[in-house]
């Protein structure tokens, strides 16, 4: 005789639909944080939910949630699309950048202890050994800067960094910038400059780092 189970309570569907969601969301932005969906491309929901082996529905709730980081921009009526960034607002967003993550690290200061300053420079010096920016790049490129946003005591700045640097990153990884041990670099001399309690030379040495960036975007717009 075959035994049917009941079907799972509504409260446990829910929690398992978000956990799936949340697994979609990880996976979606990572490729396009990768540059498996460059800006522009066509995000189809039924496709992707094959692709991903999950569901339609916490598919399309984490393309909505995409679209809220500004990842993903609407399409028509029930479409999306990879956003683009285009160099002027990369540029505008770099000054952005640089006004508000300078701020935060006056912010932040006494605020971070000291060992996990140390786990980030660790992170930082190993990195920079590689030769080309690879998803442990991006995510220790993340942890350094959100570290002062974080810890700065304002959170609607914390955001405002988040977003500028939403656009920011899909300018660069659209085009490759091929500094990461520039990059490490200038991070370890941001950080150096911030454990000595010296925060106009961490402020500086971020508005310097930032500027280079931006340089960087100057050269490979104009074929350098």
């Amino acid at each position: 005789m075959t035994v049917r189970m009941p079907p799972p309570p509504l409260v446990e569907r829910m929690q398992s639909e978000l956990n799936l969601a949340d697994q979609a969301h990880a996976k979606l932005s990572r490729l396009i944080l990768q540059r498996h969906l460059p800006g522009g491309t066509m995000v189809v929901e039924a496709r992707l939910a094959e692709q991903l082996q999950i569901s339609r529905t916490p598919m399309r709730e984490a393309m909505l949630r995409l679209a809220a980081e500004r990842l993903l921009v609407k399409h028509g009526s029930r479409s999306f699309a990879v956003r683009t960034v285009t160099p002027s607002e990369f540029f505008q967003s770099m000054k952005v950048r640089e006004l508000l993550e300078c701020e935060a690290i006056s912010g932040a200061a006494g605020r971070i202890p000291a060992p996990r300053i140390a786990a980030i420079e660790r992170e930082i010096a190993h990195l920079a050994t590689a030769r080309t920016q690879e998803r442990a790049h991006w995510d220790a490129d993340d942890r350094f800067h959100m570290l002062f946003a974080e810890a700065c005591g304002n959170d609607v700045l914390a955001r405002m960094i988040r977003e500028a640097r939403v656009s920011t990153r899909l300018f660069e990884i659209s085009r490759p910038f091929l500094r990461v041990q520039a990059d490490g670099a200038e991070h370890l001399a941001v950080l150096a400059a911030f454990e000595q309690d010296d925060i106009k030379g961490a402020r500086r040495a971020m508005q310097k780092h930032l500027r280079n960036l931006i340089d960087e975007a100057m050269a490979i717009l104009a074929g350098g």
